[in-house]
């Protein structure tokens, strides 16, 4: 029997929870030719609302749809390598006459792609092996340009650019988008701070050139119906009380709950019932199975680091956390030292800023503090 909560990426409608508004929205929206900055923070499902917009009939049939993740990514010649890479496997599928013409259009790259013993091409590059990065990145706007379908290239973590330390990327991006009209973009982004930055700012290049969505959390009305139904086709039951305790506990945030709903439906049996007394000993067994991750990743952080690490761990959302009595209050050593203890838990992705609050990204990384009396 197949689980129905699936913790890792989109397995199809059947197992996805409402959205019914936003991939309207957004449908429509790139239907009309409008370009997209969706913003939500990490782990409450907008990857997923992306490769579930891209699944309706309606965008698989008319359109090349390209999903590329550059979270990985420290550099434009990396974010290009994975353009390449995602378009490329994406072109696969649909046949030689299709990824034929991209292949083509990759005249700086062209020895590059390599072909199997079926002539099917793949992309064999490393990342930081694309040698002139400007160059290719001009050859794939050029293919978005003149495919033989219009495009919709979904860019996931789009605010990672800031991070290339190049000044003229933004600018050089906006021209490529605003040239291309045979395709339209999703920019999907996870930081709010650096991706209102990028879109709200007069001063920067993509001010005013998209339609702004700030996802929220599922509501927990849609989320208990979604479960309690996807138990009784199963054979079981879910008591509603236990998807509302773990949706307040997690603030609505669907990656944790996902989990832990899974654990919970592969630990009833058919015919039996799913209750509150079930929960702590399932986010128990997860938190032992990451255990190890979490020792190692706390006690890699700099020492400075750690200690506000675990002054925000403690706090839950903590704000001003320059002033005084923050710093007093975990005897931290001066403002100075939080402020580059932020920096550099904000760039490891440990820690999350949304309107001047600080937390801890990862919930279980909370918890495992907690069993361990660190905060």
């Amino acid at each position: 029997m197949k689980n129905p909560f699936i913790t890792n990426g989109y397995a199809g409608a059947e197992y996805f929870c409402d959205r019914v508004a936003e991939t309207s929205d957004i449908r429509s929206l790139l239907e009309n030719e409008n370009n997209i900055a969706l913003i939500s923070p990490r782990r409450i499902g907008k990857t997923e609302l992306i490769n579930h917009v891209f699944d309706c009939h309606a965008l698989k049939d008319g359109y090349h749809c390209f999903l590329i993740d550059i979270y990985a990514t420290k550099s434009l010649s990396d974010m290009v390598n994975m353009m390449g890479k995602a378009i490329l496997d994406e072109l696969k599928p649909k046949g030689r006459s299709v990824w034929e013409k991209f292949v083509k259009s990759l005249a700086s790259l062209r020895s590059e792609v390599t072909f199997d013993i079926n002539g099917t091409p793949s992309w064999s590059l490393g990342l930081e092996e694309v040698s002139n990065p400007s160059a290719t990145l001009d050859e794939i706007f050029s293919y978005l340009q003149n495919a033989d379908k219009p495009c919709i290239v979904a860019i996931d973590e789009f605010q990672q650019i800031t991070k290339y330390g190049d000044d003229t990327i933004e600018a050089t991006l906006r021209t490529y988008v605003q040239k291309t009209t045979n395709a339209h973009f999703i920019f999907s982004g996870s930081h709010r701070h650096l991706m209102d930055g990028m879109f709200t700012s007069p001063s920067r290049p993509f001010y005013q050139s998209v339609t702004i969505i700030n996802l929220q959390p599922l509501s927990p009305e849609k989320y208990a119906e979604f479960a309690v139904l996807k138990f009784e086709e199963s054979g079981k039951k879910l008591d509603a009380a236990v998807v509302w305790t773990l949706y307040r506990r997690f603030d609505g945030v669907t990656s944790y709950i996902h989990r832990i709903l899974n654990i919970l439906f592969s630990r009833t049996g058919m015919g039996q019932a799913c209750t509150s007394d079930m929960i702590e000993p399932a986010i128990d067994f997860i938190i032992r199975l990451s255990s190890d991750t979490y020792e190692s990743l706390f006690y890699q952080m700099p020492s400075k680091q750690r200690s506000v690490f675990l002054a925000i761990a403690s706090e839950g959302r903590a704000s001003e956390v320059l002033g005084a009595p923050f710093v007093k209050r975990h005897s931290l050593t001066s403002a100075s030292s939080v402020s580059a203890g932020l920096k550099g838990l904000l760039d490891k992705d440990f820690i999350t800023k949304e309107k001047e609050e600080y937390s801890v990204y990862d919930k279980f990384f909370v918890l495992w503090l907690k069993n361990r009396n660190l905060i």
